[in-house]
């Protein structure tokens, strides 16, 4: 594939790489893409997806909203694909510091990965409203409708829904994760979510390599870009590479 030699190349020689990711690096393991044409926007419910996974939605309706998250957003049988093991990889030879994902499935840290900055939150963490103890996922699923706290306050995933704000600590950390990096790679986002998207900005290096199915905003200012399957790409590209 086009561009892969240059990105061993790069991969090679660097020794301080970011990856920033987005829902695209799931879609491999089954996941669905928000934006693609098989993705969640593109699906009939009598409320749009982005009504029902916003936070006024969670409050006025939270049966609706229970009964579409755990349908569509929550994917229990999903197994890490190329691209999560590829970055596990780069990460054990010392050469990937950090993961930044916009996903919430935990696929990384599944993967192996161990420093993975979650920008939008994880289905794996829940909390009561009420009193903040911590469920799991499968004691959620397990939960018949709105799931409920011992001390009856409602459980919450601790995902970013809309009209939430991110996690500041977190965009903080991925902030100088990204100012410090060497090489910066971008694969499975169109770019246009924001704050998250805006990440990229604090990157001053000449190794941004984006890696995606379709152009996003910022391909002008990529100093590679190659088009195809995030998993493809890199698991056909680590594959071989020492420390």
């Amino acid at each position: 594939m086009e561009g892969t030699k240059q990105l061993r190349d790069w991969i090679r020689e660097s020794s301080n790489i970011v990856f920033f990711g987005g829902a695209g690096v799931s879609t491999e393991s089954g996941i669905p893409d928000f934006r693609s044409v098989d993705g969640l926007y593109n699906q009939q419910y009598d409320y749009p997806p982005e009504t029902i996974i916003s936070h006024s939605f969670y409050l006025r309706k939270p049966e609706e909203f229970y009964r579409f998250y755990k349908d569509r957003m929550i994917f229990t049988d999903a197994k890490p694909n190329r691209a999560h093991l590829a970055l596990q990889k780069l990460e054990e030879l010392g050469k990937l510091k950090a993961v930044i994902t916009q996903n919430i499935d935990g696929l990384h840290q599944a993967a192996g990965s161990k420093e993975v900055l979650e920008l939008h939150g994880s289905v794996h963490r829940n909390y009561c409203t009420r009193c903040n103890r911590f469920y799991s996922l499968q004691e959620i699923m397990e939960m018949k409708g709105v799931p409920r706290c011992a001390c009856g306050g409602t459980v919450k995933p601790d995902v970013v829904l809309y009209e939430e704000g991110l996690d500041q600590h977190t965009i903080n950390k991925a902030v100088q994760y990204i100012r410090h990096a060497d090489m910066l790679i971008i694969g499975g986002t169109s770019l246009v979510v924001y704050p998250a998207a805006g990440l990229i900005d604090y990157y001053t290096g000449n190794k941004l390599v984006l890696i995606n199915k379709s152009v996003t905003p910022v391909d002008g200012r990529a100093d590679l870009v190659i088009s195809g399957a995030i998993g493809e790409v890199l698991g056909s590209t680590v594959e071989g590479i020492k420390g």
